[in-house]
């Protein structure tokens, strides 16, 4: 079992950033950023996989970074230019198979609690 406990949402204004943290409770090699909208489906935002491949959804590239610190089990997501549009559930979630693409939420086995991020223009 591993338990995601994630950190770092908040309130900003179109533009700003947040950096949101995921700290695992031992390694694991799959994890990646969701998040949900209200009255939306929950999308990828970016993964980060075994041998530090990374992915990104379309609307963040270029203004969301991800990043693993393999030495404390902690996974961030640094936002940059954020977008009224971007306001929603962050989930971190996890995966003992390590590969699995940002398009597979549903394979994905352990989720965190959620952190709220909102934006407003």
């Amino acid at each position: 079992q591993v338990q995601l406990v994630e950190s770092g949402g908040g309130a900003v204004q179109a533009g700003g950033s947040l950096t949101l943290s995921c700290a695992a409770s031992r390694y694991i090699p799959c994890m990646g950023w969701f998040r949900q909208a209200p009255g939306k489906e929950r999308e990828g935002v970016a993964s980060s996989v075994s041998a530090g491949s990374t992915s990104y959804a379309d609307s963040v590239k270029g203004r969301f970074t991800i990043r693993k610190d393999i030495a404390n089990n902690t996974l961030y997501l640094t936002m940059n230019s954020l977008r009224p549009e971007d306001t929603a559930m962050y989930y971190c979630a996890a995966d003992l198979r390590p590969l699995l693409p940002l398009s597979a939420d549903h394979m994905y086995t352990f989720w965190g609690q959620g952190t709220q991020v909102t934006v407003s223009s």
